[in-house]
């Protein structure tokens, strides 16, 4: 058994076993191993950030990581804006890089580079293996650092002859490693009891991270109930369990302005695995900090921790055991609405369509930060949102979940300037024949942008300016890129045929684009 070999067993019996791939010369043998070696499915992307993207919203819903394989140094580069967002998320992967052998690194070929430093901006963990007898032990210590608490991104260097070698009797399995696991540390747990049980300061318990699957968001909607308190997510999150039957968790807004106008009635904010609140970028004569001078924080759990566990110590100390929670979404009828395309009539026909247990994969942009408060009572599904600014998360994302979890429909709502970035995912979509509906915002413009440039006060765009936030000259026609990938697509301009054309494509296996001319 060579070192690619190795490999493979180690990632299987780590329970590893999907690997998101773009490989080249240097992973030939660990393209043979996975070939050889039952146990692993193996997504072929056409683009490096589609790889690790997919990667990403993989761990967000399997919660376990995946493995990547990507080819030295460029190949690697060429994902680093998805690890990045992974990272934000902390999503745990384990990237195997491929290397030219040690002895051809002498001779500086074209491709070789330092894959260490490109490797170490976006890991936590970097470990180039030096010998065929150590592949086991570094592949096992990769795939721990993956499973941490919280997540974390692992990246294994595997140069092309230890790929090759074959392993010395005796050499091939290396020490079992132990898994990290989290629990629940004390923090700032008994102030943060007293202070809610006898100080009746506006607070706010602040959700992020795990905190926001049901099972803890039910706990913090009892405590809201027993104490007043308000309860609110994170702008950005991982992934959110709402829905019917769930708690309404509000996102703190994305605008400086309103995010301040909201958390400055607060004197004491209750983290629960999230961070105290700050702007996303610096602006004229704003604060980076968006809360009330002298608020007091205080932690009751970290990334590390379990919030289940941190939230149910806290609502038995409180006595809230036994409250009905506060904000509990109701199941609705949503009628179907009529008229232009805007952003409330998209997010009330995304609500009125929804399937139950639907994966929502949101990088809507402009188009959609109206979408949170008007799908609060569709059918109990997830929301996933890019965590880490890096455009072009969605589509790859998407692919992720939808391997994560067969048999759920996964939505994925996306702005045509950020869906250029990483359109390659479509052709994957399509040839895993993944129950994915692609939703295509199309307003041929980075509208983003174009906000930002009024909020930082750079004045109104001019010609050339304009020129460059602009996506016309031409158009952009998705209907026909994702038809040129093997995805079925439709064109629509009104609320009517949204509707209609969401129906049936969660009616039709397999995926769909749908282009939203707004």
């Amino acid at each position: 058994m060579n070192g690619a070999e190795t490999l493979v067993h180690t990632l299987i019996d780590g329970n590893v076993d999907v690997c998101f791939t773009n490989p080249g010369t240097s992973e030939m043998h660990f393209v043979a191993a996975l070939d050889r070696i039952e146990g692993m499915r193996c997504v072929l992307g056409l683009h490096e950030t589609v790889v690790t993207g997919a990667a990403d919203g993989y761990y967000r819903i399997a919660d376990k990581p995946a493995a990547t394989l990507l080819h030295l140094g460029p190949g690697l580069a060429n994902g680093l804006a998805n690890l990045h967002n992974a990272r934000k998320a902390r999503s745990g992967i384990v990237n195997i890089v491929g290397d030219h052998a040690v002895e051809h690194l002498k001779l500086d070929a074209p491709l070789t580079s330092d894959i260490d430093a490109i490797a170490g901006s976006m890991s936590h963990w970097v470990r180039s293996t030096p010998s065929v007898g150590e592949v086991a032990a570094d592949g096992k210590e990769a795939i721990r650092q993956a499973n941490a608490r919280p997540g974390r991104i692992s990246t294994l260097v595997l140069p092309a002859n230890v790929a090759w070698t074959v392993v010395p009797e005796g050499k091939g399995s290396g020490k079992q490693l132990p898994t990290a696991s989290s629990g629940h540390a004390q923090h700032d747990f008994d102030r943060i009891v007293k202070a809610m049980r006898d100080d009746p300061q506006p607070t706010l318990l602040l959700l992020g991270d795990r905190a926001l699957r049901a099972a803890s968001t039910e706990l913090a909607g009892r405590i809201a109930a027993a104490t007043g308190a308000e309860v609110r997510a994170e702008f950005y999150f991982a992934r959110l369990e709402r829905g019917a039957g769930r708690l309404v968790i509000p996102r703190i807004p994305y605008a400086i302005d309103p995010a301040m106008a909201l958390l400055q009635r607060f004197k004491r904010i209750v983290l629960v695995n999230a961070k105290a609140p700050v702007a996303f970028f610096a602006y004229p004569d704003k604060p980076g900090r968006l809360t009330a001078p002298g608020c007091e924080f205080l932690t009751l759990s970290t990334v590390e921790d379990d919030p289940r566990l941190a939230l149910s110590a806290l609502c038995e100390a409180l006595g809230a055991t036994a409250a009905a929670p506060a904000g509990i979404a109701r199941a609705e009828a949503h009628a179907p609405v009529s008229g232009a395309l805007t952003s409330e009539t998209i997010g009330r026909t995304i609500a009125a369509t929804l399937p139950e247990n639907a994966i929502v994969v949101d990088e809507a942009v402009t188009t959609g930060w109206g979408f949170d408060g008007l799908t609060a009572t569709a059918a109990p599904h997830d929301w996933l949102t890019g965590c880490g600014g890096s455009i072009g998360f969605a589509l790859p994302t998407a692919v992720g979940a939808a391997i994560a979890a067969p048999g759920r429909r996964v939505l994925a709502l996306e702005g045509d300037g950020s869906g250029m970035y990483s359109l390659q995912a479509l052709w994957t979509m399509a040839r895993e024949n993944l129950d994915v509906t692609v939703l295509i915002f199309v307003n041929r413009a980075y509208s983003i942008l174009r906000r930002e440039l009024a909020a930082v006060g750079a004045g109104a765009p001019g010609v050339r300016a304009t020129d460059m936030l602009s996506l016309d000259r031409p158009d952009l026609d998705w209907s026909c890129l994702a038809k040129g990938m093997g995805v079925a697509a439709i064109r629509v301009g009104d609320a009517e045929a949204l509707h209609g054309a969401l129906a049936r494509s969660y009616a039709t296996s397999g995926p769909t684009l749908i282009e939203a001319i707004l």
